[in-house]
């Protein structure tokens, strides 16, 4: 599976277009139809993006998507469930220089009692066919969110992902990672031992790595840093870095860990946030971030700018993405571009 930040053909997505995603009111809809179209559009500025929709919702996708991107933001009719591309889509690997898709099995981040997933499950093989690669089906319950690789052979996962009862009971480490090493060529997996703690609440995905800690280029893992002892957090981000500083990646070095800080503002009206810096997605020659309205935003897109040199930083208001369980990172999947000859 390759680095995020090596060369992309194009990013995929999925339009929010029922249940809790959409929200109870109109303008709950529109705000997340509003949402997901900006992050697109931002993306459409570094490469191209293909949307999922389902039929009904077409015209009014469009409408939110335009068509004045720098680069096309094109539409794949299907039936969905839900909206965070991460998880449901297809996890892009390339061997002897084809694409392929590794199609996890999903069922609702561990059979969550609010989800449904019998569309969702088939958006994997769809966005494989449609992108041309081969479908490589997996026998592990898990999502892209779960994981995060170096492109080296090196991955980022949480015990209470993988080794979720709810998504693989009776599977132990070892089983997990001969999967990764069968599906993503992953040699080395670095295992976290938990999310951050709003992750847990009934819209979360129970400790997905991809808010926690992230690869920026091979040797150098970003963790989200909570420096207010106040937040449960805290203790989550010692622990991430503790674990980090301690690893080494497949190539038997040692990783420089970065803290990116985490937004000033601790709560909202459910409780702790989980508000990341770490949950950005890296585009061809930029980096479409998470921003929170927060005094810190400036001061963590000024990490990020220094995480990936050259490459521009643009920031989105994802705190519609983080109220309804995830944020950019959540919301797309890269698909790598395939070495030319």
């Amino acid at each position: 599976m390759p680095a995020e930040w090596e060369p992309h053909e194009r990013t995929w997505m999925a339009w929010p277009s029922a249940g809790y995603t959409l929200g109870e009111t109109a303008a709950d809809a529109e705000e997340a139809r509003t949402t997901w179209a900006a992050v697109a559009r931002a993306v459409a500025r570094f490469e191209p993006v293909t949307v999922v929709v389902t039929s009904p919702d077409v015209r009014i996708a469009r409408e939110h998507l335009g068509t004045d991107s720098p680069h096309e933001i094109d539409i794949v009719v299907a039936s969905l469930d839900d909206a965070w591309m991460r998880d449901i889509g297809p996890s892009f690997v390339l061997r002897d220089g084809r694409l392929g898709g590794v199609d996890w099995v999903f069922n609702g981040w561990g059979g969550q009692d609010w989800a449904s997933w019998e569309d969702d499950a088939r958006v994997a093989e769809l966005v494989t066919d449609v992108a041309g690669g081969a479908h490589l089906p997996s026998t592990l319950v898990n999502e892209g969110g779960g994981i995060h690789v170096d492109g080296q052979g090196t991955v980022l996962l949480t015990e209470t992902v993988q080794l979720d009862p709810g998504r693989n009971p009776g599977l132990t480490r070892e089983d997990v990672e001969a999967e990764l090493a069968r599906t993503i060529g992953a040699t080395t997996a670095i295992w976290l031992p938990r999310g951050l703690t709003r992750d847990y609440d009934s819209f979360g995905t129970r400790g997905h790595v991809d808010i926690v800690a992230c690869f920026s280029e091979p040797g150098t893992v970003l963790v989200h840093w909570q420096d207010d002892p106040e937040h449960p957090d805290h203790e989550v981000s010692r622990e991430a870095e503790a674990v980090l500083s301690a690893a080494r990646d497949a190539k038997g070095d040692p990783l420089r860990v970065v803290r990116v800080p985490a937004p000033r503002t601790l709560a909202d009206d459910e409780g702790p946030v989980d508000w990341s810096y770490i949950n950005h997605l890296v585009c061809n020659g930029g980096v479409v971030a998470c921003t929170f309205e927060d005094e810190r935003d400036d001061e963590a897109l000024a990490v990020l700018r220094a995480a990936y040199p050259g490459r521009e930083v643009v920031g989105v208001d994802a705190r519609p993405l983080y109220a309804r369980g995830g944020g950019i990172h959540c919301i797309t999947q890269q698909q790598p571009a395939v070495p030319a000859g």
